[in-house]
C-alpha cells in the first residue's frame, strides 16, 4: 500500500502543476516519437517550437498534423550533444533487444551528463511505466513537464497511469491538457469523452 499512497501524492503535486501552467487506455496508448523523423530545425529552438505548436493546432487534418508533430519530435530529441546521442543509441538497442533495465541504467546516465535533455526522462518515464514502477514514471513525467509544459506524449503518459489509480478527474486533466496542445492525438478524444461522463456526468 505504501508505494499506491505515494502515487496519489504524487498525483495530488501534479494536479496543482496541471492547474498551473471511457475504456481504460492501453499502455501502448502513451504518445511516442515516431520512427522516422526529419532533421532538427535551425534557429532559436523556443521560437521554433513556439510557430510549431501553433501549426498543430491549426492543422487541418490528422496527415498534416502527423507531419508537424514529426518537426515537434525532432527538436525535442536533438540533444546537441555527442555523447548524449551515443547513449541515446544504446537506450534503442537495449529496448529492441528487451533490456529494459540496462535501458533505464543508460538513460540515468544521460540524465546525470544533461538533465536538461527531456527526452531521457521522458523515455525512462515509459520504461518504469512497462515495469510497473508507477512512483518513478510519474516522478519522471514531471520533470519533462517542468522543463515542456506541452510535451503531449508526457501527458498521454500521466492520464494513463492516473486512470490505473482509478484517479479519473487527474486522468481527464491530463488527456485535456494533451488535446489543448494537440487535438490530433488518436484514441485521447474518446478517453476524454468517457472520463466527462463518468466525473461530470452525462449532458441533461
Amino acid at each position: 500500500m505504501r508505494w499506491r499512497f505515494k502515487i496519489l501524492g504524487l498525483a495530488a503535486a501534479f494536479a496543482g502543476a496541471l492547474g498551473c501552467s471511457a475504456a481504460q487506455a492501453e499502455p501502448g496508448s502513451w504518445a511516442d516519437a515516431p520512427e522516422k523523423l526529419p532533421k532538427a530545425a535551425r534557429g532559436d529552438r523556443t521560437k521554433n517550437l513556439d510557430f510549431l505548436f501553433e501549426a498543430l493546432k491549426a492543422a487541418p487534418d490528422a496527415d498534416s498534423a502527423k507531419l508537424v508533430e514529426g518537426r515537434i519530435w525532432a527538436l525535442w530529441l536533438h540533444s546537441g550533444s555527442d555523447t548524449t546521442d551515443l547513449l541515446m543509441t544504446r537506450v534503442k538497442t537495449a529496448i529492441e533487444g528487451k533490456d529494459n533495465s540496462l535501458a533505464i541504467e543508460l538513460l540515468t546516465a544521460v540524465i546525470g551528463l544533461k538533465p536538461d535533455y527531456m527526452e531521457a526522462w521522458n523515455r525512462r518515464a515509459t520504461l518504469y511505466f512497462a515495469s510497473k514502477d508507477y512512483g518513478k514514471a510519474v516522478a519522471d513525467i514531471r520533470e519533462v513537464l517542468a522543463r515542456e509544459p506541452r510535451h503531449f506524449g508526457a501527458l498521454t503518459g500521466l492520464g494513463i497511469i492516473m486512470q490505473e489509480f482509478g484517479e479519473d478527474k487527474l486522468a481527464l486533466e491530463a488527456f485535456r491538457r494533451a488535446l489543448a496542445v494537440n487535438p490530433h492525438l488518436p484514441k485521447i478524444p474518446e478517453f476524454v469523452k468517457t472520463l466527462s461522463e463518468k466525473v461530470e456526468g452525462r449532458d441533461i
